[in-house]
């Protein structure tokens, strides 16, 4: 069977429509799902599906009076985890360095606090955050790929700074 990407991401959220408005009006993705699941020992779930492009899919819950599901949670995943932002992170596909200039200039011009663009040596990229304290990006390769690249390699040194562990809530939980 030959891969074809992911189908989906599925996460959580505690305000799906804070969530809605940021992923449609601030990344201009499309909701092409949504649901409400009542569940059977009570309460309810708000599940929203958003095209990010290739026939991928992320996904948002948000759980209301379900139980065994708490009121309140941490749905940024790093913070809860106690690690730093990038550890997990979602990329989303620029196309091109020109496109991630644009969709850089796109994000601040609608208050987004977003990175200046980071060459990896492969690719180039730009950083921020969802309402949920997701660590996102934008993404573009700047050049194929090759068995160099596939074999594990001393290739940088990055600073604590960079893991985002200048901030002082994420320093508190080392």
């Amino acid at each position: 069977m030959a891969h074809k990407g992911f189908s989906h991401i599925g996460l959580s959220t505690l305000d799906l429509d804070r969530t809605r408005d940021f992923y449609e009006r601030v990344l201009g993705f499309k909701a092409v799902r949504c649901d409400i699941l009542r569940v059977k020992e009570g309460g309810q779930i708000r599940h929203v599906f958003f095209d990010t492009g290739c026939d991928q899919l992320i996904a948002f819950m948000e759980a209301s009076g379900v139980p065994g599901v708490p009121a309140e949670y941490d749905a940024g995943i790093n913070r809860g985890l106690g690690v730093p932002s990038v550890f997990y992170h979602f990329a989303f596909e620029a196309g091109s360095e020109a496109a991630l200039d644009e969709k850089r200039q796109e994000l601040r011009a609608k208050g987004v606090d977003v990175t200046e663009a980071v060459d990896h040596d492969w690719a180039k990229s730009i950083y921020f955050k969802d309402p949920n304290g997701i660590q996102l990006e934008f993404c573009c390769f700047t050049r194929n790929l090759n068995a160099d690249d596939a074999r594990m390699q001393d290739r940088a040194e990055i600073s604590i700074r960079r893991l985002g562990l200048e901030d002082p809530v994420a320093l508190s939980r080392r």
